[in-house]
C-alpha cells in the first residue's frame, strides 16, 4: 500500500514537473505581448501630508478643506458609510455646525412615516452616519453609466499608495499620449472612460472631478486650486480611513520609549549582578577516564551489558 501512494505521488510530481517546464518553455519562446496598461501606467505622484510618519498629526484646516471638497463635489457620486456627522467634531466643529451640516445635507436619511408606516425620509441627525448619494446600486450605476462608484471611507487603505493614489487620480487626467496611440492602435480610451494614467487600466469611468481653480471657496480664504482642493481631500479621506491615527502614534511613542528604558534598566541590572559572578566549572565529567573505568566495573559487577 505504501509503495502505490508513493508511486502516485511520485507520478503527480513529475505530471507538475512537466508542466512547469513547458510553461517556462513556452513564455520563453513565446513571451507575451506588452501591454498598454504595463507601458504607460504610472505610480503615484508622492504626497506629503501632516498626518505622514510616526509622529504625524492631522491639520485640522486641512480636513475641514478638504470635507468641503467632499461635501460639495465627491458626494455627488460617493457614499460615506462608516463616517457619522457627529465624528466631524473631531475636525474642529462645534455642536451646532455639526447639527446644521446634518440638516443641511443634501441626501435625506430614509425613514418610515409614523402615521401612515410608509417610507419616507426625514433630515439627518448628528447621530446618523452620512447618507449615500444613491438608494442602492442599481440607481448607482444608472447614473454612472453602468459603474458603481466606490465608498470612499475606507479608500485610502483600499488602495495602493493611500492618499497619493487619490491626489494622482484627482490631478492626473489628461489626454491620451500620441506615443501610446502608435504604439497601442487598439489602446484608445473607449467612450464613456476617461484616460489617466494614474488608474490600473489607463481608463476610468469617473469623469474628472475637480476642474477648475476656484470650484470650492475655502471659508479660511486659501486659494482652491485643484490641486490644493485634490491634497485637501486626500488629507480628509486618511482621516476617514483612520480616525485614531494619532492616538496610535502616540500610543506606539509611549511603547518604544517603555521598551527602550526598560532595556537599559535589564542591562545595568546584569551587570550589576552577573559582572562579577565566577562561574565554576566542574573538573571532570561522565567522559572522564576514571569515571569511565568506574561506569564498567559498575556494570559489570551488577551483570549489565556495555
Amino acid at each position: 500500500m505504501r509503495f502505490i501512494l508513493g508511486f502516485i505521488g511520485a507520478v503527480f510530481a513529475g505530471v507538475l514537473l512537466i508542466s512547469l517546464i513547458s510553461g517556462v518553455a513556452e513564455y520563453v519562446s513565446n513571451p507575451p505581448a506588452p501591454l498598454a496598461a504595463e507601458e504607460f501606467h504610472k505610480p503615484p505622484k508622492p504626497l506629503h501630508l501632516a498626518s505622514d510618519g510616526p509622529f504625524g498629526k492631522f491639520d485640522k484646516r486641512q480636513l475641514q478643506r478638504g470635507f468641503q471638497v467632499y461635501s460639495e463635489v465627491c458626494s455627488a457620486c460617493h457614499s460615506m458609510n462608516l463616517v457619522a456627522f457627529r465624528d466631524l467634531k473631531e475636525l474642529g466643529y462645534d455642536d451646532a455646525e455639526v447639527k446644521k451640516i446634518a440638516s443641511d445635507w443634501k441626501t435625506q436619511v430614509p425613514s418610515v412615516n409614523p402615521d401612515t408606516g410608509e417610507a419616507s425620509t426625514r433630515k439627518a441627525l448628528p447621530s446618523d452616519n452620512i447618507p449615500p448619494p444613491f438608494p442602492n446600486e442599481t440607481a448607482a450605476r444608472a447614473a454612472n453609466n453602468n459603474a458603481l462608484p466606490p465608498d470612499l471611507s475606507l479608500m485610502t487603505k483600499a488602495r495602493e499608495g493611500g492618499a497619493a493614489y487619490v491626489y494622482s487620480i484627482l490631478t492626473g487626467f489628461q489626454n491620451q499620449p500620441p506615443e501610446l496611440l502608435k504604439k497601442f492602435p487598439d489602446a484608445k480610451t473607449p467612450p464613456n472612460l476617461h484616460y489617466n494614467p494614474y488608474f490600473a487600466n489607463l481608463n476610468i469611468a469617473m469623469p474628472p472631478p475637480l476642474t477648475a481653480e476656484g470650484q470650492v471657496s475655502y471659508a479660511d480664504g486659501t486659494k482652491p486650486t485643484v490641486d490644493q482642493m485634490a491634497k485637501d481631500v486626500a488629507a480628509f479621506l486618511v482621516w476617514t480611513a483612520e480616525p485614531n491615527l494619532e492616538a496610535r502614534h502616540a500610543a506606539g511613542l509611549a511603547v518604544v520609549i517603555f521598551l527602550l528604558i526598560g532595556t537599559i534598566l535589564g542591562y545595568l541590572a546584569y551587570h550589576q549582578i552577573w559582572d562579577e559572578a565566577k562561574r565554576t566549572v566542574r573538573p571532570t565529567g561522565p567522559l572522564d577516564p576514571e569515571n569511565q573505568a568506574k561506569s564498567r566495573r559498575a556494570k559489570a559487577k551488577a551483570g549489565v551489558a556495555g
